[in-house]
């Protein structure tokens, strides 16, 4: 749990900075705090949703992060990923996000895992899923640099040296037989 005085003392220094809720390993909600403290604060673990994009001929779409990215600027990474609101529903989320960073809706996501992401910057609770996608994508300039269907042979060659973040390289180690297997279309 969250020291009440602590959270007292954020709610008047972060009064508008977005906030998250903050879960135990099993996922239960067990307090809230500020997206600048979860950020400093590996300790504050709070829940994300990833969408891995499928697409024809055997590719999977990547952003690459914008340079004004605080985390893993200018990095590729997994098509969609993005932080829960405060008491919202996974797959609500899911949907929110994939529409701000890519405009995309109307998918029918399949759920993947759920795993625990832990790096010197934040702990994320992360909520994967993958859907196929073959219509247009219209991504969030301030979100995403550029996005595009990288075959999987492609990103094999190029896991390990740098031009991903560690979490999407992860997830992709993780993840890659089972949406490999799913793109049989």
């Amino acid at each position: 749990m969250i020291n009440p005085i602590k959270h007292f003392l954020w709610s008047l220094y972060y009064k508008n900075d977005e906030w998250f809720d903050i879960l135990d390993p099993d996922g239960k909600v067990i307090g809230e705090a500020p997206r600048t403290v979860c950020h400093r604060a590996p300790g504050l673990l709070h829940p994300v949703v990833h969408l891995q994009l499928t697409g024809p001929g055997n590719t999977l779409y990547l952003q690459k992060r914008s340079m004004r990215k605080k985390i893993q600027p200018g990095k590729w990474d997994t098509a969609v990923g993005g932080h829960l609101d405060r008491g919202e529903m996974v797959e609500t989320g899911l949907r929110r996000e994939a529409l701000e960073e890519l405009g995309i809706s109307g998918f029918m996501p399949t759920f993947l895992s759920t795993y625990i992401w832990e790096c010197p910057a934040e702990s994320e609770m992360v909520n994967s899923f993958s859907t196929f996608w073959d219509g247009p994508i219209n991504t969030d300039p301030a979100e995403i640099e550029e996005g595009r269907f990288w075959h999987f042979e492609e990103i094999d060659e190029n896991l390990g040296k740098g031009i991903f973040t560690p979490n999407f390289e992860y997830e992709y180690r993780m993840l890659s037989s089972e949406l490999k297997h799913l793109i049989i279309r």
